[in-house]
């Protein structure tokens, strides 16, 4: 009877073995753990050496480039020479004029601004009367054809008429409008700029306020110039690029 139990256990055992093993194959394995990582270092500072500054963590700068323009003519100041040629292509300088008064206009032959002061012979009236004083226009206008420009002057009596298509002396000067004055002394030192007078739109007349006589006088009596500087008007200089 013994025996027949012990018998039917290990039967029963045999069977169940197969079943236990496929179980315990048949479990998922856990996913491997990834490997611990060590946290990233700070840069090690060296230490300054005694005596030494310590030295500073490397930065990146960026700068940003600015360009200044900067006018040369300043009153008091020796005005800006130039080498130019006139309407005839005869090269003229401010140098040769030296010891005299130089009255710079700025102009443009197809400024109406220009055209209003040349038929109301505004340059005429302020030299009547005056001594050693040279008045000499000049264009800096980029696009302006020769031609037009020989028939303006000639037509206006304008005696010395230089062209300037660069324009190197105007912006030298810092020319802003047709017509720009500048009045240097005998010196050869800038005593104005500006408006050639107070009539911005023509409407005064004789009445009008000439800033440019007014200089020449005083540098002639050999006082300050009362008004040095003025507001220009008129057309834009029309300059190359």
């Amino acid at each position: 009877m013994k025996n027949a139990r012990w018998i039917a256990s290990a039967i029963v055992l045999a069977l169940a073995l197969p079943v236990f093993a496929q179980e315990k194959k048949e479990q998922p394995k856990e996913p491997a753990k990834p490997a611990a990582q060590a946290p990233a270092k700070e840069p090690v500072k060296e230490p300054a050496k005694p005596g030494e500054p310590a030295k500073p963590t490397a930065t990146t700068t960026t700068t940003t480039a600015t360009t200044t323009t900067t006018t040369v003519a300043a009153i008091g100041k020796p005005a800006p020479d130039f080498k130019l040629t006139d309407t005839d292509g005869k090269p003229r300088s401010l140098s040769e004029f030296k010891g005299k008064i130089v009255v710079l206009e700025w102009a443009n032959a197809g400024c109406p601004v220009c055209q209003r002061h040349a038929k109301a012979k505004t340059s005429e009236k302020t030299m009547k009367g005056l001594k050693d004083v040279v008045w000499i226009n000049i264009d800096s206008t980029a696009d302006a054809k020769l031609d037009d420009v020989k028939k303006f002057a000639k037509d206006n009596g304008m005696a010395i008429y230089l062209v300037d298509p660069s324009g190197t002396t105007g912006k030298a000067y810092g020319a802003k409008t047709t017509p720009h004055m500048f009045v240097i002394d005998t010196k050869g030192n800038l005593a104005y700029m500006g408006a050639i007078d107070d009539d911005k739109d023509g409407s005064k007349g004789e009445k009008a306020k000439n800033y440019v006589k007014e200089a020449v006088d005083a540098i002639q009596k050999g006082t300050t110039v009362a008004t040095a500087t003025t507001e220009p008007y008129g057309c834009t200089v029309k300059y190359k690029g």
